[in-house]
């Protein structure tokens, strides 16, 4: 789903190089080494320019990579080691370490893996929130593989015919690789959408579409404030909620990490667990006809006349590449909350504040 800011008095416009540059300064103040540094901004600011600042995976994730530092559930340069390497999967102890960085290395032995066995899958256990999903995924499309990466959250979906939370939004991406043109590119939550955009519908003072969340009486409603106390809905209805009990097991119980309710919830040890997998698209047939099927089944879909002809029809990750352009060319958006939360830290660390 895309989401358009429709008040642009709740944000403010700054060029991508100067928030890159502001969100590395505060990781290495803060503890980061220059990799995880670099690993970190690099995936924020395409989240930035990806996604609506209300989904919350900007420089607004600055405000929890602080307070878990400070407790103790996350820490800086921690010391990961791989529990399990074998020629086709692997198992990384996280250490408590960044959620980015430890996906990135991940998936890094999975593409490795992959372009030597066809296919390669590599769990985490021990981790931490590890961003948008379509940005690990990525890393394999651009090295010619199909990625896949998949995440378990903390709590706030129900099982289907519930209102108790027990499962999470649990994020996807995939991307699949095209050797002329960007990516194709699937990132998404299981959930019809999360938290952080209500909060910003609620913020705006509309409502919200009724198929986002429940009370927690297990009525549907359009105020935000009525559900943010309730469970999310799933996307799909009962399909979104079967894929996000699989994911939790691809993630939780098959690496080892927390599952189900106890995800995120003890602030030592959030313990949150991933699954990469990257794919040779050409492990079956010579990459060559892999590519031109590729295509025609692109020509195919593209072709497709469209409801509305204003609206063409698009691929999956379409939208944020333009989107991606468009701010690359007149500024990523950050709300103003956040601008405004982000200067005390700022000065405190002793940096500039944006």
């Amino acid at each position: 789903m895309a989401y358009e800011i429709q008040n642009t008095a709740l944000v403010d416009y700054y060029p991508l190089e100067r928030l890159r540059g502001f969100v590395s300064d505060f990781l290495r103040a803060v503890g980061a080494s220059s990799e995880e540094a670099d690993i970190i901004s690099d995936g924020l600011m395409t989240a930035a320019q990806w996604w609506h600042p209300g989904q919350g995976q900007g420089v607004e994730k600055l405000f929890r990579y602080k307070r878990r530092l400070e407790n103790g559930g996350l820490l800086p340069q921690a010391a990961m080691r791989w529990l399990v390497d074998s020629p086709a999967y692997a198992l990384l102890d996280a250490a408590k370490g960044f959620g980015y960085v430890a996906a990135q290395r991940a998936m890094s032995r999975a593409i490795r893996k992959a372009k030597t066995s066809g296919i390669a899958m590599v769990g985490v256990r021990g981790s931490n929130h590890f961003g948008i999903a379509g940005y690990h995924a990525l890393s394999a499309a651009k090295q010619g593989l199909i990625g896949w990466a998949m995440t378990n959250a903390s709590s706030e979906m129900a099982p289907w015919g519930s209102a108790e939370v027990v499962l999470g939004t649990n994020p996807w991406g995939i991307a699949i690789p095209r050797s002329r043109e960007q990516a194709i590119v699937l990132d998404m939550a299981l959930t019809m959408s999360g938290k952080g955009m209500m909060r910003w519908y609620e913020r705006e003072g509309r409502p919200m579409p009724d198929d986002w969340a429940l009370t927690p009486a297990g009525e549907r409603t359009t105020d935000p404030g009525a559900a943010m106390a309730g469970p999310l809905l799933p996307i799909g209805a009962y399909k979104g909620y079967g894929l996000s009990l699989f994911t939790d097991v691809m993630t939780g119980v098959m690496t080892g990490a927390l599952f189900g309710r106890d995800v995120f919830q003890d602030e030592n040890n959030f313990d949150v667990g991933h699954m990469l997998v990257a794919i040779d698209p050409a492990a079956l047939l010579p990459a060559a006809e892999v590519e031109a099927r590729l295509e025609e089944l692109v020509r195919q879909v593209k072709s497709a006349p469209p409801i509305d002809p204003a609206r063409p029809v698009m691929l999956p990750g379409e939208v944020q590449f333009q989107r991606m352009a468009e701010r690359q060319r007149t500024g990523i958006p950050v709300a103003r909350e956040t601008i405004v939360k982000l200067r005390p830290l700022a000065e405190e660390l002793g940096l500039e504040p944006l």
